[in-house]
């Protein structure tokens, strides 16, 4: 298989994944990146029945400058602003826009400029800014007035304001319009009011990403004094944002929760290091916090039990299919010892000579059936050509770091040589009773599919066992690889599908083994 269609596919996978995803965004979020991927794979169609030979590098092209970049310039912008780094953020919106005028991408840097003013304590010049988008019939507008009352702490306005002015259509298309909306509630001191609009609006919430989803549960328990639960978020998903905004929501959730004398002298301390806090931490000691345990409903307990168990799930499954930013010693390990045996190959006579293959290691059944059997964990460290290993070794990082972190090294190591070496065995054996004729075999994928396996029989015990909705999506979405895996195995005759649907079955059983039969000691 050559650079041209891994592109092809590469492209349709992530075009068509991004149209599912618009689906699930708010409607303010849908139409720029359905058009975008639309209007790709028309482009790659089109070339691959006028000119296949180039199709993909064409559309390829098109998705690296419309999709993938301005993704992880998004990514970072995101990054930026949980840190409250909004001048950062203004400067690298107002670069990225270009590659995505819609979405409200085109008005972001402006927004977010007046962030950076009101930061700096410069009320008047933010407001000034958001108040030339106010008066307009479109989404911005509404959010430029829900961020002047939002800067100015005028929670009483805000939530009057959204209840009699505003659209139900437009809270509808805005996550960011709901959160306002339910922490006014909290400001306002509504708590029970916040706990039984939050079931009934967070799927709008969660249309704008798990980050924000996260910060709105994280508002919630703050209001209901869940102190730990606050701390733990911080720890966890919201890690990035700035040290005053963790201390401002602890603090916040010690005086819903009665230790109102401590929380106070705490806020006046915090107050003066930081002049950004300053109205909001102001409102905070005027109008304290209602007192959870004396004002919660029965039904409000429940929803927060809810939330936790959700939080805890989300904690344990929400690595999953995303890019970790957690140590893993050992998936790094892997992934430099392929590197290295990679340079190795090269400098001994070429990484896609296969006799500098073979006297490498490379698996070759009939060699192995004579007794050569060190070639089937040699042959799982050499990869022919360079894009063989940045395939190979892209999916190990992607996949790696979450199932180690589950499994623990010692598992997961278990776990990726026994489906590496394992496959190459099936390779062998099969080759051998069915006389194959003579094949070269190289390469990680068996153990890298063992992985997807490992990852399918954890997110199985997550929705079995622990009866996780995430981690039942999230296995859904494993399943939905695997698939699109088998289709482009069979398709081209290079790669092992043998190999890799061996390597799958075996990682999935010995990770079954693990998580159902062998559980971790929580010691």
């Amino acid at each position: 298989m050559d650079l041209n269609q891994i592109l092809i596919w590469t492209v349709c996978i992530s075009c068509v994944a991004l149209l599912m995803r618009a689906k699930q965004l708010s409607s303010s979020a849908q139409t720029g990146w359905a058009i975008v991927s639309g209007a790709i794979l028309l482009v790659l169609g089109v070339m691959i029945l006028i000119y296949p030979q180039k199709a993909g590098y064409s559309g390829g092209l098109l998705w690296c400058l419309f999709v993938f970049l301005p993704l992880l310039g998004y990514r970072h912008i995101q990054q930026l602003m949980s840190q409250e780094q909004y001048l950062q953020a203004a400067n690298q919106a107002a670069f990225w826009r270009w590659f995505h005028p819609a979405d409200g991408w085109w008005e972001q840097p402006k927004i977010l400029k007046a962030l950076a003013f009101a930061q700096q304590g410069e009320l008047n010049s933010a407001i000034n800014i958001l108040k030339r988008y106010q008066n307009q019939n479109h989404t911005l507008s509404w959010l430029a007035t829900a961020l002047v009352y939002r800067m100015n702490s005028q929670w009483e306005e805000l939530l009057t304001w959204i209840q009699q002015s505003l659209p139900e259509k437009v809270l509808v298309s805005s996550p960011d319009l709901v959160m306002f909306y339910l922490r006014s509630l909290g400001e306002t001191g509504d708590i029970n009011k916040l706990l039984q609009e939050f079931p009934r609006w967070k799927k709008v919430v969660a249309s704008g990403g798990n980050l924000r989803l996260n910060l709105v549960q994280m508002i919630i328990l703050a209001f209901c004094g869940e102190t730990e639960s606050v701390a733990q978020l911080f720890h966890h998903s919201l890690r990035k944002y700035p040290a005053s905004v963790r201390d401002f929501w602890v603090v916040t959730a010690e005086m819903a929760g009665g230790n109102q004398a401590v929380a106070s002298s705490q806020l006046l301390a915090l107050q003066k290091a930081h002049p950004a806090l300053q109205k909001a931490i102001k409102w905070r000691l005027e109008h304290g916090c209602t007192q959870a345990e004396t004002t919660l409903t029965p039904e409000s307990w429940q929803i927060i039990q809810h939330i936790k168990i959700q939080l805890a799930q989300e904690m344990k499954y929400g690595g999953a299919l995303n890019f970790s930013t957690n140590k893993a010693v050992a998936t790094y390990g892997l992934i430099a010892i392929n590197c290295l045996i990679f340079v190795w190959e090269t400098v001994a006579g070429g990484n896609e000579d296969e006799e500098t293959l073979y006297r490498l290691g490379a698996l070759v059944p009939s060699v192995v059936w004579e007794g050569e059997w060190w070639r089937l964990l040699s042959a799982a460290f050499l990869h022919y050509g360079i894009l063989h290993l940045s395939m190979n070794m892209l999916g190990l990082y992607f996949l790696g770091a979450y199932v180690e972190s589950t499994l623990g090294i010692g598992r997961y190591l278990i776990s990726y040589f026994f489906s590496g070496i394992g496959s190459m065995l099936v390779v062998t054996l099969v080759a051998i009773f069915t006389n194959a004729p003579p094949q070269i075999t190289v390469g990680a994928s068996g153990a890298i599919m063992g992985m997807v396996g490992a990852l399918a029989a954890i997110l199985l015990k997550g929705w079995v066992i622990d009866k996780a909705p995430l981690a039942a999506q999230r296995l859904r979405s494993v399943m939905f690889i695997i698939g699109l895996q088998t289709v482009f195995d069979l398709s081209n005759p290079q790669v092992s599908f043998l190999g890799h649907i061996s390597g799958l079955v075996l990682g999935f059983a010995i990770a079954s083994l693990f998580v159902f039969l062998l559980p971790k000691s929580k010691a």
